[in-house]
């Protein structure tokens, strides 16, 4: 099949899009357990770029469950089926010139390095955000692990599924020891430089 598929020039590029957009694509992917706080400073994140007028879209399993990997369960090749399906989406929004924030479990580091091969290694910051599977568990905040210590879920990550902890992140946030604000402020501060498109 695949020797049957041409790839089509377009007259817009990526170099085009930059332009237009005053900014470099990037990659901004959370890593951590469920309800370690990603999706909260992602959101936060974002907010931040967007005060600055980057373009950015985020990415989180309310909008990727729920549409495109509606049938995918949470078993460990569904798992990485999952994550190879968000890395091919997220690096067309970057090819689109957007800044992209992807807030993922993602407990295998075999998946998340295939992400960088994917999008590029260059292209993608890997920020876990670190807190314990008990701090996780008190905050609870979706009511998973109090289902999951009942039985009511399967492969839930940190109770009866691994999360591979990174072995080299880009940036380590320990929710049990900074703030919010404080985080999306060490972020910002590090990504700032990558946005910058040189002799723009």
């Amino acid at each position: 099949m695949e020797k049957n598929i041409v790839k089509h020039s377009y007259s817009v590029s990526l170099d085009s899009r930059k332009k237009l957009k005053h900014h470099q694509p990037l990659l901004l992917w959370f890593t951590g357990l469920s309800g370690s706080g990603k999706s909260t400073i992602a959101n936060c994140v974002e907010e931040e770029l967007y005060k600055n007028k980057v373009h950015t879209y985020t990415l989180d399993g309310d909008n990727i469950r729920k549409g495109l990997n509606g049938d995918l369960s949470f078993s460990p090749e569904d798992r990485t089926e999952n994550i190879r399906r968000i890395a091919e989406t997220a690096h067309l929004m970057m090819d689109a010139g957007l800044v992209v924030l992807a807030a993922f479990v993602s407990p295998y580091q075999k998946d998340r390095d295939h992400i960088r091969n994917v999008v590029g290694h260059n292209n993608m910051i890997e920020i876990y955000i670190k807190t314990s599977v008990e701090e996780c568990e008190r905050r609870d905040v979706k009511g998973l692990y109090k289902k999951a210590r009942k039985g009511e879920i399967k492969n839930m990550t940190g109770i009866s599924a691994p999360y591979e902890s990174p072995l080299h992140p880009d940036i380590q946030i320990n929710t049990e020891e900074i703030t919010v604000i404080e985080a999306t402020k060490q972020i910002i501060t590090f990504i700032n430089p990558k946005l910058i498109i040189k002799n723009e």
